[in-house]
């Protein structure tokens, strides 16, 4: 399937899944009235804030940076790019 507009690449259903919750488990534990956050997170259409980011890391166990992992290599590969150019110079 092609995604159309913004899409954030994520770890997020992987995760919950692993630690064997489902959407509503999440939005339950999170406090949330609807799994619809949940979702927008998960397809990638929309980022959880940093408070939120941090739960889900607990609650699946895993680092902040694994449930985004494209991202972390991404900016891992600019900043290296950045500091080369600055310390050749």
């Amino acid at each position: 399937m092609e995604r159309k507009g913004r899409y954030i690449p994520n770890r997020l259903r992987k995760y919950r899944i692993l630690a064997g919750y489902s959407q509503k488990d999440v939005a339950i534990i999170l406090g949330m009235k609807s799994t619809s956050r949940i979702s927008k997170w998960e397809q990638g259409t929309a980022l959880p804030s940093l408070e939120y980011l941090l739960k889900l890391s607990i609650l699946y166990h895993v680092l902040c940076d694994e449930l985004y992992y494209n991202h972390r290599v991404k900016y891992r590969e600019e900043l290296a790019e950045l500091l080369k150019y600055k310390y050749k110079n």
